[in-house]
């Protein structure tokens, strides 16, 4: 990497989370950087992202470590929490390994609000960054902590979304 790796947090109620750091990390290997992505929450197969990231492979790797179905409609249960740890000890392994220049946390910030990882886990894995490695975190519902320790910060925020009028997720717009 160019110059020292920042912490960035995309954050906020609004839509492009998610695509901000998938736009990040398409620029990121525009110049031959390597970068590795963990999804919260996402199950395989089930998002656009993941299915044009795996064809940019083995510049961008993709791990999506979540079940099918929305954990807000049918709960948390024990295999949740298992999964959650797993995705964070398999960003933390990536990020030491000294094989990537940018590590991306998706949906990490909804995976601590819903208890499923401890916000000191996260923040400990922040804290053990190499210096030459960006680490993005996105999500709604970023803690207190991580947006004090991150570099950069943004926040998504909603004026006016189909959403509240009923209209369903598209195919290849919102997943």
């Amino acid at each position: 990497m160019n110059g020292p790796g920042k912490i960035q947090v995309f954050t906020g109620e609004g839509k492009g989370k998610t695509t901000a750091a998938v736009g990040l990390a398409v620029r990121a290997i525009g110049r031959g950087y390597k970068v590795f992505i963990v999804q919260f929450l996402k199950a395989p197969d089930t998002s656009g992202e993941q299915i044009a990231l795996q064809s940019l492979a083995p510049m961008i790797i993709i791990k999506p470590m979540g079940r099918k179905g929305f954990i807000f409609r049918r709960g948390c249960e024990p295999q949740d929490v298992e999964m959650a740890k797993q995705a964070l000890e398999e960003a933390r392994s990536a990020m030491l390994s000294g094989a990537f220049d940018v590590i991306i946390l998706d949906e990490v910030n909804v995976a601590i609000h819903l208890g499923l990882i401890e916000v000191q886990d996260v923040l400990d894995l922040m804290n053990s960054k190499p210096d030459n490695v960006g680490l993005v975190l996105t999500g709604r519902y970023a803690r207190p902590e991580i947006i004090k320790r991150a570099d950069v910060v943004s926040e998504m925020k909603k004026i006016k979304h189909h959403f509240d009028e009923g209209v369903k997720a598209r195919n290849g717009i919102e997943y």
